[in-house]
């Protein structure tokens, strides 16, 4: 009998981790050999128990999912990871593929789906459903915001003025207005609000 696929579950909601952590101890052929509930612990128990699989949710305490992914990464390359998660944003799937996870699958996927995206990565497989590839593929292939555009759209997801963003970026108001136009030619949007609601939808800013 081969040996069991060796697991780590990172989830900031105990009582999801513990229901996830329950229903794959039943599962033969799956071991459950560590739980985390942030990104820095997820990266210890990783070092320490260097599972075969680690299942990983975006939204963490100290560090998030797409930086502990790369943390992870950074110092195991082999590492196989699997973001399990409830946003489905185009720029959450794109930043985590770009971290290096090898499938993404959200909360309400079925357990046999889940269960065949373990055994799937364990064996060096991707898994992405034909949702999640069209949105990845969307983000791809459309115009990038530059990283001015991006901190004038965050502040903007903040609710602050032209002139508020100009002495928080040290810009001119000229120069926020350029930006705002670009962004909302970018998002394909046409004002402030619908800005924000795009950012905020997509992924592309989180609220804290």
């Amino acid at each position: 009998m081969s040996e069991a696929i060796r697991l780590l579950v990172v989830d900031d909601h105990p009582v999801v981790r513990q229901g996830l952590v329950a229903l794959l101890k039943t599962v033969d052929g799956i071991e459950v050999v560590a739980e985390a509930n942030d990104g820095n612990v997820a990266v210890e128990q990783y070092s320490r128990h260097q599972p075969d699989v680690t299942l990983m949710d975006l939204r963490l305490q100290s560090m998030g999912g797409v930086e502990a992914i790369k943390l992870i990464r950074s110092q195991w390359s082999a590492a196989r990871i699997i973001v399990l998660t409830t946003f489905d944003g185009d720029e959450d799937i794109y930043r985590a593929m770009q971290a290096g996870a090898k499938a993404y699958l959200l909360k309400g996927t079925s357990v046999e789906e889940l269960i065949s995206a373990i055994r799937a990565v364990h064996l060096g497989r991707s898994r992405i459903s034909p949702e999640i590839a069209e949105k990845l593929a969307e983000r791809m292939s459309g115009p990038q915001l530059t990283n001015r555009e991006l901190d004038v759209l965050k502040q903007i997801v903040r609710g602050r003025s032209n002139k508020e963003i100009a002495g928080d970026l040290a810009i001119s108001e000229a120069t926020v207005k350029t930006h705002i136009n670009s962004l909302l030619a970018k998002l394909s949007v046409t004002d402030r609000t619908q800005a924000a609601t795009a950012a905020i939808q997509r992924g592309i800013v989180h609220l804290d």
